[in-house]
This record gives C-alpha cells, structure tokens and sequence, in this order.
C-alpha cells in the first residue's frame, strides 16, 4: 500500500512536467501512425513499433527503409548516425539514475529527447520519491507516443488527406525543447556551442553525414573549455 501511495505521489508530481510531450507526441505519434497506414501498415504494426522500437526520428525514417530495397548495412549505419545523440544523453544521465535498481533498465530503454530535456532539467519535488518520479515521467513519454501511434493508425483509415509534411512535426517539438531550454540563462552557453557545432558540421559534411561530426565538435569544445564552463 506504501509503495502505491509512493508511486501515486510522484506520478501527479511528474504529469505536470509531461504535458508539453503529451501535446507533441499525441501529434507527431498519430503523424506516424497515419505515415505508415498509408504506405500499407496497419496500426497494429505503427504500435508495435512504436512500443519495442520507441525511437522517435528514426521510426519516420524507417517507414523509407520499410517500403524500398533494405539494406542492412545502410539500416545500421543511418540507425547509427540517427541515434548517436543518445550515448550523450546516457553519460549526462549516469548520476540522476544511479541507485535505480531495476527500473534503471526502463529508464535508458525509454530514454528518449523529450524525457531527457525534462530530467535534466529538473529537480525532484520535496517529499517525492526520486526513482518513482523519473519513473513517472518516462512511463508517462512512452505511454503518450504509443498512444498517439494508435490514434494515428486508426483514424487515418476514416480520413484523407495529404501526407506531405507531417514529418516536420518532429522537427518541430525539437526546436519548441530548444527554446524551453535556452530560457534559462545556464543553458544559453551550451545552446550557442550546439548551434554552431550544427553549423559546422552542416557546412563540412552536408545535411546527410552531419550528425556525429556535429556530436563530435559538441564533445571536443565541451572537454576543452569543461573548466570554464563548470564554473
């Protein structure tokens, strides 16, 4: 009964800080959910996607993969590029989910952007359960995008419409968690150096090959000036 209260507390804790996800993902997972109703998978295969893949961009990038030649190495190394992002997050997560137990391993699998930008951002609520409040909020992310994913895939048999741009609203929800995180003074530094890394990495490498140069200026910039930027 204790541990039921425990989890009741730290999931009204953790709701309020979801509900920007909850709008995103509600419509970037019922964007999914339609994208891939119409190049011929039901929504029992967008949710089941969604819930064991649960990742994001490359779930729309997959639906190109999904519908011409599959190349497993060219999979693995866009998979790779896509998703690079995370093993920063995992490093930046190492003390706030230290001493989780077994739901450490929910944790990283459901660590996704969104979750991220709100754990690091973040402190838990006096009184709340730590490990029940991370909990909290990426079962809250998960349950949000799979949702939207079967929301999508039903509804988009009843409606027609053009597809064409519904894969920017990822894009979107991006730039909307940039900006909520530059508001913050602390956070502007970091932002500047993520800008310009991009810019670098955009105008070495082209928009295709971009991603893990930029991950890797990040990383470089990071380590040099960590002194400074500690202080």
């Amino acid at each position: 009964m204790i541990k039921n209260e425990t989890f009741k507390s730290a999931f009204k804790a953790a709701f309020p800080h979801t509900i920007p996800v909850l709008t995103g993902f509600l419509v970037l997972g019922a964007a999914y959910g339609v994208l891939m109703l119409k190049s011929g998978y039901s929504a029992l295969w967008s949710v089941m996607m969604s819930a064991l893949a649960f990742c994001g961009s490359m779930q729309f990038l997959a639906i190109t993969l999904l519908t011409t030649v599959f190349d497993p190495i060219q999979a693995f190394l866009l998979s790779l590029m896509v998703n690079a992002r995370h093993l920063f997050y995992g490093l930046a997560m190492l003390n706030r989910y230290k001493g989780m137990g077994r739901a450490r391993a929910f944790l990283i699998y459901t660590l996704c952007d969104e979750t991220f930008s709100i754990v690091s951002s973040i402190d838990t609520p006096e009184g709340v359960d730590k490990k029940q409040f991370y909990l909290s909020i990426s079962l809250l992310n998960y349950i949000y995008w799979v949702s939207g994913t079967l929301i999508g895939g039903i509804l988009g048999n009843f409606i027609s419409f053009s597809t064409r741009g519904l894969d920017f609203a990822l894009t979107a929800l991006f730039v909307v968690l940039f900006i909520e995180q530059v508001k913050k003074k602390e956070n502007r530094v970091s932002g500047l150096i993520g800008i310009l890394a991009a810019a670098l990495g955009l105008t070495l490498f082209g928009a295709g090959n971009m991603v893990i140069p930029s991950m890797a200026f990040i990383m470089i910039i990071l380590m040099a000036g960590r002194e400074k930027l500690c202080c």
